[in-house]
């Protein structure tokens, strides 16, 4: 490996070393990340060992797996890693999920379950991410694992897997993500708004905790959602005999999100430019209040959700024909293509999702235990900040620079396909170690992620 690249990564873990607190592991995890960079398909333990003249399996195998070291820490220090090179209080925390593909039953987590990277059920692990992202640029800060029943009601199987005591609960995934977003909070990150798909968007409790806590969203929600027209009122309805009513009821039915942007006037909105153009759909908005308050039976016997916060509804018609719909608590006076920027921008998890699977190894641990999974993807995500550290000081050498070949770009104006980390290189060394490639970056490649 190239010293000069070495030593820059190693100046670059200086806080994540400090944070593991002990000088063998300062020395295992500088190893374990210059693995899962450098060359070679495989990124599990065994081959990453093999490559390394100076790192034995059983070391490297006993630090990832084994080792006594909070991973907390390490957490926390990738986090503010992550705030100094994306956080922005205009920029976004993305929530979504991953599935890491399995064909046992031992590992940790594994169950038939719905993957929606691989649209459909498959057994496999899934994870919860939390990606902190900025000028269309990701890093990811959080990857925990969903417990499904099936391992949550066996309390021996969660020990043979190592299970910590305290992660041994059941919970959603809209419960996990508001977990993990408190941690992200808590380490000092900043971001605007939080983005969800509609998988977490669609639970009301996930929603009402991220306005508890003063936060701006935009979340997918499902076309059948009931929903109040925003000037619904609560009235005291007449009884026909008896005594008068003691609840108030809404003085409006609630309809499906789908059905109530149906009358209203769709406009074609472009967020951004792609590789073949603007990138554009149909949008349609409109202010209403989502029926996910306290439940009330009617005078017809039904159960009826009462009428929630007033919030943007959003439709996307998009060019094959496919409709999604959105839900937000940006401000009223907010845009069309406010809304449609902020929805759009999701999407950025999706890249990094693929980049730390295809090529830093996400998916490539051989361990079965809860502590080996989650410091691996602790590992994969450190490894990913260093590169995307390294991208953006190359984009501002670019800009610096002005070279004639190719002007550095914002990224609102890149390519809509996510490019490579790094260029595959034909020889063993690692991909980043050649000055001349470093060059060529800095001077004519677009080094700024996108989706």
């Amino acid at each position: 490996m190239d010293r000069d690249w070495r030593e820059d990564l190693e100046a670059w873990l200086a806080p994540f070393i400090e944070a593991l607190g002990h000088k063998a592991r300062a020395r295992m995890c500088p190893a374990y990340i210059a693995g899962l960079i450098g060359p070679g398909d495989r990124k599990s333990v065994q081959p990453m060992a093999a490559r390394a003249d100076e790192i034995n399996y059983d070391r490297l195998h006993h630090f990832i797996a084994a080792g006594i070291w909070d991973r907390a820490l390490v957490e926390a220090a990738l986090v503010k890693a992550a705030d100094r090179l994306v956080g922005d209080e205009a920029g976004f925390l993305v929530i979504d999920d991953t599935a890491l593909p399995k064909k046992g039953t031992h590992s940790v987590g594994v169950a038939p379950q719905y993957a929606s990277s691989l649209g459909k059920t498959a057994n496999c692990q899934s994870l919860v991410s939390v990606t902190l992202a900025s000028r269309e640029v990701p890093v990811m800060v959080g990857l925990r694992l969903f417990l499904p029943d099936e391992w949550t009601s066996d309390p021996e199987r969660m020990a043979r897997a190592h299970v910590p005591e305290d992660k041994r609960t059941s919970l959603t995934k809209p419960e996990i993500a508001i977990e993990e977003i408190d941690r992200v909070i808590a380490s000092g990150a900043r971001f605007g708004c939080v983005l969800a798909d509609a998988g977490y968007g669609s639970s009301g409790p996930f929603r009402q905790a991220l306005s508890q806590r003063g936060l701006s969203w935009a979340v997918g929600l499902s076309r059948r959602q009931n929903v109040y027209p925003a000037d619904v009122a609560l009235v005291f309805p007449n009884a026909k005999v008896g005594k008068r009513r003691k609840y108030h009821v809404p003085d409006q039915s609630p309809v499906a999100a789908q059905a109530s942007l149906a009358t209203e006037k769709w406009h074609r909105v472009s967020w951004r430019r792609g590789t073949k153009g603007r990138l554009a759909c149909r949008f349609a908005a409109r202010r209403v209040r989502i029926a996910d308050g306290h439940k009330h039976r009617m005078l017809d016997n039904r159960v009826q959700c009462m009428p929630g916060d007033e919030v943007w509804l959003v439709g996307e018609r998009r060019a094959s024909g496919e409709q999604k719909y959105y839900v937000s608590n940006l401000p009223a006076e907010a845009s069309l293509k406010t809304l449609a920027a902020a929805i759009k921008a999701r999407w950025i998890c999706e890249q990094a999702h693929q980049q730390l699977k295809e090529e830093l190894g996400l998916d490539h641990f051989e361990g079965r235990s809860w502590s080996g999974l989650h410091r691996h993807a602790l590992m994969t995500m450190i490894a990913y900040a260093f590169l995307q550290s390294r991208r953006l000081k190359a984009a501002g050498r670019k800009k610096k620079n002005r070279c004639p070949t190719a002007a550095a770009e914002h990224a609102g104006h890149q390519a809509s396909h996510p490019g490579p980390l790094y260029a595959a290189s034909p020889t063993a060394m690692s991909p980043l170690s050649k000055t001349s490639r470093q060059h060529r970056q800095a001077c004519s490649a677009k080094v700024v992620l996108n989706t």
